[in-house]
């Protein structure tokens, strides 16, 4: 992974992310997956992100780099997954911040680094 000038990696819980808005987003979860992807596109945040799908969702958007965005889908929970990238960029050396509002999930990340709720993102977006 290469960054955009920094060592700062962005881990985004997309499913909770997508359901902190209530806009109608489980009637087309992948619908909604595409439109926070493309709003990560431009997202004045600095670094990298990574955006963890689950589920429906996966569909919406292809796994891959996409500029500063690199889509992951996970095997299985979500949850097990965004551990997973956020513990293998800390281990890199870099800094980590999730974006998550489960309790749960923020502790299983806190040795990676810290977390920020979905709010946080959504101001960025636009």
């Amino acid at each position: 992974m290469t960054s955009r000038g920094s060592g700062v990696v962005l881990v985004v819980d997309g499913a909770n992310v997508v359901g902190a808005r209530p806009d109608g987003w489980w009637k087309d979860r992948a619908g909604a997956a595409r439109r926070l992807h493309e709003q990560l596109m431009t997202a004045d945040v600095e670094g990298d992100i990574v955006l963890v799908l689950e589920g429906e969702a996966k569909s919406g958007v292809p796994t891959g780099r996409d500029g500063h965005v690199t889509v992951v889908h996970a095997p299985q929970d979500g949850d097990s997954e965004i551990v997973r990238q956020a513990h293998r960029a800390a281990d890199a050396g870099r800094k980590v911040t999730v974006v998550t509002a489960d309790r749960l999930l923020a502790a299983r990340v806190a040795k990676a680094g810290p977390t920020v709720g979905p709010s946080w993102l959504l101001d960025r977006l636009g």
